[in-house]
């Protein structure tokens, strides 16, 4: 019986295990693609070679607004280096336009981006997702996630994994 028991719970855990989607560090990164503001194409599948610094974000986002001018300053001290910073938003052309209008930003700012935030969201066994803004992915020049995270103050973080990857 306390086999049987044993067996029917490691069974449950992994169903539960299973049905949750956590996208961890080591992974592949999801393939995304988008035009920027600015007019680029970014498509994460064609930048292999060089790191690439993913940040989802809102126009709503009272926590984005603090912590972008800070993204900004970090971004402008890797001019030059083998980095591409990529800010991903699920907002509109207009709605992001009228906002990097009035609060300038340094990465190369991708709307309508529903998709691409689906793809790195966290997922528990409901399948509710498990995001927080504004969140972070360094991702290797193999294309595997290097960092992720999210919150305040983060840049430190991305910073010390961004200069691990680019030694």
């Amino acid at each position: 019986m306390k086999y049987l028991l044993s067996v029917a719970l490691c069974a449950f855990a992994l169903a539960v295990g299973i049905s949750a989607q956590e996208l961890r560090v080591g992974a592949s990164a999801p393939q995304f693609a988008g035009q920027s503001v600015d007019g680029g194409n970014y498509d994460l599948s064609q930048m292999r070679g060089q790191v690439v610094v993913v940040t989802f974000w809102s126009t709503r986002c009272l926590i984005c607004k603090a912590e972008l001018p800070k993204v900004n300053q970090m971004i402008r001290g890797y001019a030059g280096k083998d980095v591409t910073f990529l800010a991903l938003t699920a907002d509109d052309q207009a709605k992001v336009a009228d906002y990097i209008r009035k609060s300038p930003q340094e990465a190369h700012v991708i709307p309508n981006s529903f998709g691409a935030l689906l793809a790195y969201a966290d997922k528990d066994k409901d399948g509710n997702l498990n995001f927080g803004y504004p969140a972070f992915y360094v991702i290797d020049k193999e294309g595997r996630l290097a960092y992720k995270g999210s919150g305040w103050d983060r840049t430190g973080q991305i910073a010390s994994a961004v200069n691990d990857l680019l030694r």
